[in-house]
């Protein structure tokens, strides 16, 4: 005699107020999406793609863009832009905002450590690592108005001038940021390049991209112009040659060891003699990474002659 299967079904029942009485109570989390930052406004990246940043337990932190090679050129022409204004500010003006910057962020300190906590940091290390970047801003802020004495020279000439040499900002500078650290390595090549009046254009840690756009929205509020700091996430294999060959970049910045793409940036810097420097040997937590050196890496040296009367060579007469 056949016998009759009869299979049950699932079901879902739900409550008057519509929400499931029923199979699991776990809740979904809705993950962050990060969006990038140019011009001082926070688009989505215009490629529309994302990625999803983990920690090394495999956790998924948030959706991060992967911006792409219109957004690099996008954030360019907005620092471009911004440069002349930024440049001719007084430089007592520039460090109140880079102190302000500092304030911010030591306002928002706890969200920062918790993103740095989520990276992988233990407490005491992200704890410090805020407290480094805080004081690291404030550090340049102190030198936005002095490095000129220091870097500017008055020059001896054996003819009848007046010849003087003045630091003056390069440009746009396309940076690479430190990949192994969120926060730190970020501010430390930020800080020293627009205490120096130049715009920037970032790349932010593909792996710990969190803290970087928090930072940017540090800088939304803290009083710095449009188009000054530009900050991109992404990954470094896509947008390296862009930052490296981009006609309209007056520097590259790149602080990871990899050779191939030291050769690569500097192959493709040439084509407009932009500068590059290499920082792929600093501990960024410690003393060495602040320097008024790191500002004078992004400035020219103008010299001027003014011509002068050569009294002690005039003819006696009246």
């Amino acid at each position: 005699m056949a016998t009759k299967t009869i299979s049950k079904k699932a079901t879902t029942v739900f409550s008057s107020n519509g929400h499931s009485n029923g199979i699991t109570n776990k809740r979904v989390e809705v993950l962050k999406t990060y969006k990038i930052y140019i011009g001082g406004q926070f688009p989505r990246t215009e490629s529309g793609r994302y990625y999803v940043a983990k920690n090394k337990a495999g956790q998924a932190l948030a959706n991060a863009c992967l911006s792409s090679r219109k957004d690099f050129r996008d954030a360019v022409n907005a620092a471009r832009s911004a440069f002349g204004g930024w440049s001719t500010r007084a430089a007592f003006n520039r460090s109140q905002i880079l102190y302000r910057i500092a304030e911010m962020l030591e306002g928002r300190k706890i969200q920062f450590i918790d993103e740095l906590i989520k990276q992988d940091a233990t407490p005491t290390q992200a704890e410090a690592e805020v407290n480094t970047a805080i004081d690291r801003l404030i550090y340049y802020a102190g030198w936005c108005d002095k490095y000129q004495q220091l870097f500017g020279t008055v020059n001896p000439v054996a003819s009848s001038h007046f010849n003087f040499s003045v630091p003056e900002p390069t440009g746009v500078v396309a940076i690479i940021a430190p990949q192994n650290n969120s926060l730190i390595g970020l501010v430390s090549v930020i800080a020293p390049v627009i205490a120096g009046g130049n715009t920037c254009v970032v790349l932010a840690s593909e792996t710990k991209p969190l803290c970087a756009i928090t930072f940017a929205e540090v800088i939304h509020s803290s009083d710095v112009p449009s188009g000054v700091i530009n900050i991109l996430t992404g990954k470094p294999t896509e947008l390296i040659k862009y930052f490296a060959d981009h006609m309209d970049v007056n520097a590259t910045v790149y602080c990871e060891r990899d050779e191939t793409n030291k050769k690569l940036i500097q192959e493709k810097a040439a084509q407009n003699v932009k500068r590059i420097l290499l920082y792929d040997n600093i501990d960024w937590n410690s003393s060495e990474a602040e320097s008024p050196y790191f500002i004078s890496d992004t400035q020219e040296i103008k010299t001027t002659w003014h011509p002068i009367e050569n009294i002690g060579g005039a003819k006696a007469g009246y």
